[in-house]
């Protein structure tokens, strides 16, 4: 059977994920040119974005398409593979932990961007930045445990739980780097973390643009 062919507009939405990763490494690569100064082997990437770094509008134009995209990716594939029953319960159930965890990160973020980059964390705004980053990380290596225990699983995608042991390995280099390595190297490690969610939102969108396979295992 020719899948190009069967293809309908929610498999067609699964490119977004593309974009999705494809706009959020432009805004990496390139939105330091408007920050003179900006060392992006010890800053966070978040610096790039705060409501006082000189980088915010460009920014803001390179990724005006990685928060929408992102969300209509995930949001997408979460409703493909529950319609179509998409592996087992286990996959289907980390994926829409791994959906929550973009929502909350398209919205906390936005809300509570950092007001200050480069400063110390003081105030609500920067507080409650903290705590959604806190809330990301979590969600994502939850999800991404329950997604390799189900790729390994009888009736899992073992494509998907591949990507997604390398995903949370990357998330861990991320996570335990910044704490283990000299500040002067702290923003090499974090992006580490920062590429890993991204990169596993367009992986699950190549995978729906793919239909899954529309295997199903109840």
């Amino acid at each position: 059977m020719d899948k190009k062919r069967n293809r309908k507009l929610i498999n067609w939405l699964g490119l977004t994920g593309i974009v999705t990763l494809l706009s959020y490494a432009a805004a990496v690569v390139f939105s330091p040119l408007a920050y003179p100064g900006y060392n992006w082997m010890a800053q966070a990437v978040s610096d790039l974005s705060a409501e006082t770094a000189p980088s915010r509008m460009l920014w803001n134009q390179l990724a005006a398409l990685y928060g929408k995209c992102s969300l209509v990716s995930v949001t997408c594939v979460s409703i493909f593979i529950s319609e179509k029953k998409i592996s087992t319960k286990l996959f289907r159930i980390g994926v829409y932990l791994f959906a929550v965890m973009n929502w909350i990160s398209g919205v906390g973020y936005t809300m509570f961007p950092l007001a200050d980059s480069g400063k110390e964390i003081a105030s609500f705004q920067e507080v409650m930045h903290m705590v959604v980053t806190m809330l990301v990380v979590l969600l994502s290596i939850i999800s991404l445990i329950l997604l390799i225990i189900a790729g390994f699983g009888k009736g899992g995608l073992r494509g998907t739980g591949i990507l997604a042991a390398v995903a949370l390995f990357m998330m861990m280099v991320g996570a335990i780097g910044q704490g283990a390595v000299p500040t002067q190297y702290f923003g090499i490690v974090e992006r580490f973390s920062v590429f890993a969610a991204v990169g596993f939102n367009a992986v699950l969108g190549v995978y729906l643009f793919n239909g899954f396979g529309e295997s199903s295992a109840g």
